[in-house]
């Protein structure tokens, strides 16, 4: 066994689970194995694997609830760190919520709806969680994390703990500077109005039933496959082309929303890229507009004659 890899078993208390499958943590339920997938114990844990990959130059990835992440059939060449397992303190005082990384957001929302405040009811719905939240910007109904959130404490790639607040995270549409800086997000506090229990109560259930109506939830998928083009939608476009039902092995385009590439059972992540791939090219053709994947893609593209 390597010197880094004891390190490593040590540092996790040998919760470290070697050639894992990423179909096992990814709501697309695809994608090859990782060589380590590790849950630490806590935040300093979390903290010390970073460094530990850092100075050995080994590749290292953080993770939450692998909502918006596809990997390739490869699988990953390196270690990959599961915040669900340790950065989960949840509390509210005041006005405010803090959450670590690794919180659903429905549960974050939860939260909230407890502690009597409003601003979160258009998260409830979105798998992921806190830490990506976060870098991305999710957003929903009309809502973005970037209206809510008042600071967020990060790790930077030099492993300093900083606390940014919302004014220097530059905050774009499913963008943040932790994305574009590399930082690892361990928590963020939101900032929202107290409200009245059963009408917030009232609005996720609403926002909840429109979800199922309109979104295939039966199906294993990354949510909206493609970002919203500048004064379009990309499910309108999608539909347009005539592509609801369109299919690559396991995996097809909704014909519930056309904004979703679900995997029908069996999708590989080759499966998944090439139906994007052809999905970009036909809505290219038929209206002049390229979409960009939303999706996270890690690993390399499959590369197409």
């Amino acid at each position: 066994m390597k010197e880094w890899e004891e390190k490593l078993i040590k540092l996790a208390e040998n919760r470290v689970f070697q050639k894992e499958p990423m179909s096992s943590h990814t709501t697309f339920r695809a994608g090859g194995a990782a060589d380590y997938y590790v849950q630490p114990a806590d935040e300093k844990c979390l903290r010390d694997i970073l460094c530990l990959c850092r100075e050995y130059g080994i590749a290292c990835m953080v993770m939450g609830n692998g909502s918006n992440l596809l990997f390739s059939d490869g699988g990953y060449r390196g270690v990959v760190l599961d915040t669900t397992a340790c950065l989960t303190e949840c509390r509210a005082e005041g006005c405010r919520v803090y959450a670590g990384a690794g919180v659903l957001l429905g549960n974050l929302s939860k939260a909230a709806l407890s502690a009597g405040l409003t601003g979160l009811e258009f998260a409830a719905g979105i798998p992921g969680t806190v830490g990506g939240a976060v870098i991305m910007n999710a957003g929903a109904y009309g809502g973005e994390i970037s209206q809510i959130v008042s600071q967020v404490r990060v790790a930077d790639q030099e492993g300093r703990i900083l606390t940014v607040p919302a004014g220097q995270m530059d905050f774009s549409y499913r963008s943040s500077a932790a994305a574009r800086q590399g930082w690892t997000v361990l928590g963020a506090e939101f900032e929202l109005t107290a409200g009245e229990p059963e009408a917030i109560r009232a609005r996720m259930e609403e926002l909840a039933v429109r979800r199922r109506e309109k979104q295939p939830l039966e199906y294993p998928s990354a949510g909206s496959t493609f970002k919203r083009p500048e004064g379009n939608y990309a499910s309108r476009l999608i539909d347009e082309a005539g592509l609801k039902g369109l299919a690559v092995g396991g995996a097809q385009v909704s014909e519930k929303h056309a904004g979703f590439v679900i995997n029908r059972g069996g999708a590989t992540t080759k499966d998944i890229l090439t139906l994007c791939s052809l999905i970009r090219q036909r809505v290219k053709q038929n209206s002049g507009v390229e979409l960009e994947l939303e999706v996270k893609v890690i690993g390399e593209m499959p590369k197409h004659s």
